[in-house]
C-alpha cells in the first residue's frame, strides 16, 4: 500500500499535469523543429528511449512529410514547454494490474514462438499513458478549421456542422494541413515517449527498477488522418477517438507483431478496467482497420462537475485500493467513471464483431491526473 501510494505520488511529481501546465523542457526554435519533423526519433537521438520503444510505436514514432513551417507560431508557442506533460481532461497516467488474460498463448509468445513475447501474465504491473499533442495539436486543428470555413464560405458550400469544414485533398491549404497534422502527431509521439522516460525514472526512484526492464507494449495514435489502402483504393482514413487495429501480417507492423497482429488499446475511465486486444483481419472489411479509442461519455464535463464531488470520488477510489494523485478535484470529478459508458460492454462488441480479440484486462491501482 505504501509503495503504491509513493509510486503514484512520484509519477505525479515527474510528469507535469494540469490545464496549460508546462514541463521542465522549454524547446528552442531548432528543438521544436526537430520534434515536429522527427517525432520520437528525435527523443531516441537524445537518449530518452529504451531498446525496442520505437519498434513498438505506430509508424515507428514519426510521419514523413511533416513540415514545421505549416504549424503556426501560436501553436508552437502553446507547445513550447508541454513536451513530457499530460495536461487535463480525460488524459492520465495509470498504474495498472493485469486482472485477466484471455489468450495466454498470444500473451506469452516470443518472436520465435517460444515463450514470453509480450510477458503479459496475470498480476503483472503495467502503465497506461493517455495523452496527445497538448495545446499545439489543438491549435493546429483550430487554425486549419478556421481557414477551411473561410474556403467553404467563399465557395458557398454548406455543411450540417461547420466543425466538419474541409479542403479538397489537392488544395494547397489541404496539403498544408496534412503536413501540420503530421507534425502534431510527431509531437504527440515525442510527448508520450518523454512521459515514458519520466515514468521509468519514478519506478527507479521508488522501487529501484532499471528503466530497461520496463518494456513498451505499443504506442498508438487516437486522433489522426492517414492514407491507407482498402479494396485496392487509396483512402484518407480519419481516426477521431479511434485507433488502428491492424491484423497479423500487415505490412506496417513491426516484425515482432507480424505473427500475432497489433496490440489495440481501449482505455476505461479511472476506477474501471482498461483492455488490450489484438487486431484481426476482419477489421479490414468492416472498420477500415480501426477500433474505438475508449468507452465514450454519457455525461458532459459540466454535468459531471455539478453531480459529483471530486474529494468524495477520490475517497471512494482510495477505499477500492486505488491511489490517486490529481492537481484538481473538479478535474477529477469531470472524469468520474459514471460519466462514461461501460467500457467492458464496448470491448465485448469489438471482440464479438471480430475487429479485435481480447487479450488482457487491466484494473487501476494508481491514477495520476491533471
Amino acid at each position: 500500500m505504501y509503495k503504491r501510494q509513493k509510486l503514484t505520488e512520484q509519477i505525479f511529481k515527474e510528469v507535469p499535469s494540469g490545464v496549460g501546465r508546462g514541463g521542465w523542457w522549454r524547446l528552442n526554435k531548432d528543438e521544436m523543429r526537430y520534434v515536429l519533423e522527427k517525432g520520437a526519433k528525435y527523443l531516441e537521438e537524445l537518449g530518452y528511449t529504451e531498446k525496442g520503444d520505437l519498434e513498438s510505436t505506430e509508424s515507428y514514432g514519426f510521419l514523413e512529410g511533416a513540415d514545421s513551417e505549416a504549424v503556426s507560431q501560436t501553436a508552437k508557442d502553446r507547445g513550447r514547454d508541454q513536451l513530457g506533460t499530460i495536461g487535463a481532461g480525460n488524459h492520465f497516467v495509470e498504474i495498472q494490474r493485469i486482472a485477466e488474460v484471455y489468450d495466454e498463448e498470444t500473451a506469452r509468445l516470443d518472436q520465435s514462438g517460444q515463450a514470453k513475447k509480450l510477458g503479459l501474465e496475470k498480476n503483472r504491473v503495467c502503465v497506461l499513458i493517455h495523452c496527445g499533442s497538448r495545446g499545439l495539436g489543438h491549435q493546429v486543428a483550430s487554425d486549419y478549421i478556421r481557414k477551411a470555413i473561410s474556403y467553404l464560405d467563399k465557395n458557398k458550400i454548406e455543411l450540417v456542422d461547420r466543425e466538419l469544414a474541409y479542403f479538397p485533398y489537392q488544395h494547397p491549404e489541404g496539403q498544408a494541413y496534412l503536413s501540420a497534422m503530421k507534425a502534431a502527431a510527431n509531437f504527440a509521439w515525442a510527448n508520450r515517449q518523454l512521459i515514458a522516460f519520466e515514468v521509468r525514472k519514478a519506478f527507479r526512484k521508488v522501487l529501484g527498477i532499471d528503466p530497461s526492464e520496463i518494456v513498451q507494449l505499443y504506442d498508438v495514435a487516437h486522433n489522426i488522418v492517414k492514407i491507407e489502402t482498402y479494396d485496392n483504393k487509396k483512402l484518407l482514413v480519419h481516426r477521431k477517438g479511434a485507433t488502428r487495429a491492424f491484423w497479423q501480417g500487415h505490412s506496417e507492423l513491426p516484425q515482432k507483431y507480424q505473427e500475432i497482429g497489433q496490440p489495440t488499446i481501449i482505455p476505461g475511465s479511472m476506477g474501471t478496467a482498461s483492455y488490450v486486444l489484438i487486431g484481426q483481419k476482419l477489421a479490414e472489411e468492416i472498420s477500415f482497420g480501426s477500433a474505438p479509442h475508449g468507452a465514450g461519455r454519457v455525461m458532459s464535463r459540466a454535468e459531471a462537475k455539478r453531480k459529483i464531488r471530486g474529494a468524495e470520488l477520490k475517497k471512494e477510489l482510495e477505499e477500492k485500493g486505488i491511489s490517486v494523485a490529481a492537481g484538481s478535484m473538479s478535474g477529477l470529478a469531470e472524469e468520474a467513471p459514471s460519466a462514461y459508458k461501460n467500457v467492458t460492454e464496448v470491448v465485448d462488441v469489438v471482440h464479438n464483431l471480430g475487429i479485435a480479440k481480447k487479450l488482457i484486462k487491466l484494473v487501476p491501482v494508481g491514477v495520476i491526473k491533471g
